[in-house]
């Protein structure tokens, strides 16, 4: 009973959660004092990414790895890992995109070759690439198995996507919420939106899993049908 008003609740929870974020990120929070209101992106674009970069892609991976495990291989983790990884490609992208239209009007370009928005397209290469695996091979055990090795591969590109500020000179700017020393460097309105904004986009991650999931593990049971029928006439036919 739990499980099912959790999953009835995620998705108009997620909604208020969104429609919360948008009227205190465009009506209620002022605008900053350098950027204006350019800095309204606060409240998408590192919520944006820190569901593309750690919490979808992270997903994958943690499925991936415990599809390889022999105790916790099931197609269930292949799918949570195809799934998650799905919706990775789809945040990484919007967030290739907002970061573009905030940094035309703060750096002057819609695009340059810094070590951070570098390794984010990287990371979208990937991702991209994995979605490709998955159609190299029909068969799902081979399919399942090349995907979750290539996942784990793939992980690499995430520390040097957190770490690129603090490694290379970049023009993205560093931590946005806590300074090295921990201190905050949003406050008020602006926190509280901020946060709101992560809670909500990681709940539209769990909602958007849990459709994507279901209409997956449907193709999978039609397909093993197509399959299981196919197998049944060719023995009749033999039999004939």
């Amino acid at each position: 009973m739990t499980k099912q008003l959790v999953e009835r609740l995620l998705g108009p929870v997620t909604l208020l959660l969104l429609a919360l974020t948008t009227w205190l990120g465009l009506f209620v929070t002022p605008p900053d004092a350098i950027q204006g209101n350019l800095a309204r992106l606060l409240y998408v674009h590192p919520a944006v990414a820190w569901v593309a970069l750690y919490v979808s892609f992270g997903t994958s991976v943690i499925a991936s790895a415990l599809y390889l495990w022999r105790r916790t291989r099931s197609m269930v983790m292949d799918r949570i890992a195809y799934c998650a990884m799905e919706i990775s490609a789809v945040f990484i992208a919007l967030t290739l995109i907002t970061g573009s239209i905030w940094g035309r009007p703060t750096w002057g370009v819609w695009w340059a070759w810094d070590a951070r928005l570098t390794s984010t397209a990287v990371f979208e290469v990937f991702a991209l690439a994995y979605l490709a695996l998955r159609r190299a091979n029909n068969d799902p055990e081979i399919r399942a198995r090349r995907c979750a090795v290539f996942a784990l591969i793939a992980a690499i590109n995430v520390p040097l996507v957190h770490f690129s500020v603090d490694w290379w000179t970049t023009l993205h700017q560093g931590a946005t919420v806590f300074t090295e020393g921990g201190q905050l460097l949003v406050h008020g309105i602006m926190l509280w939106t901020m946060m709101i904004s992560f809670v909500a986009f990681t709940l539209l991650f769990f909602w958007l899993l849990r459709a994507r999931y279901r209409l997956e593990a449907r193709r999978d049971q039609r397909y093993q049908s197509v399959l299981d029928e196919a197998l049944l006439q060719r023995r009749r036919e033999g039999v004939h």
